[in-house]
């Protein structure tokens, strides 16, 4: 599985590649290989050995979308979809007459949390159109084309389903 530390660019691919037994395994993190064993584990966080350093961690938050640890001191947010934002963003507008894209799309079902731009006003694709939450998580929906907000079909609290129109963009 994929993961992204906050604030860090790259990514970093983890797995379990074998079960050796007495709480040890072998892990590929990044295409290396590395002998792990748990020494323990609770709700509250874990200890281990990562071929053979010692490491706790603690567990302060866990949502659908990242986990907030303490590692060694250090306070991370780990984001486990980082690349959520962008599959939606790629699949958001409609073709309209003349095969431009008019209509802002959800694509998925969530609560607007905020809505960052008013009828009229100018915007530049990518630019946060409004925000849902869906299980926990929290989305930016962003402007697919530079153009003018002709009308805004959502509203603050309100509910959207799949495939809902958000905004129209001209």
């Amino acid at each position: 599985m994929e993961y992204k530390i906050a604030d860090i660019e790259s990514t970093f691919n983890a797995e379990i590649i074998q079960v050796l037994g007495n709480s040890e395994y072998l892990v590929k993190i990044n295409e290396k290989e590395r002998h792990l064993k748990i020494l323990s584990m609770s709700t509250k966080g874990i200890e281990f050995l990562l071929d053979q350093k010692y490491h706790n961690v603690k567990y302060l938050e866990n949502t659908t979308a990242n986990i907030k640890l303490v590692v060694d001191g250090v306070q991370i947010t780990l984001n486990k979809h980082d690349k959520l934002n962008q599959i939606v963003y790629k699949n958001m507008g409609e073709t309209g007459r003349d095969d431009t894209q008019v209509n802002l799309r959800s694509q998925i079902p969530g609560k607007v949390v905020s809505i960052n731009a008013e009828e009229g006003s100018n915007v530049k694709k990518g630019d946060v159109i409004c925000v849902l939450e869906s299980m926990k998580m929290q989305v930016s929906v962003k402007s697919h084309k530079d153009g003018i907000v002709k009308k805004i079909k959502i509203k603050k609290g309100g509910s959207v389903a799949k495939n809902d129109v958000i905004a129209e963009i001209e």
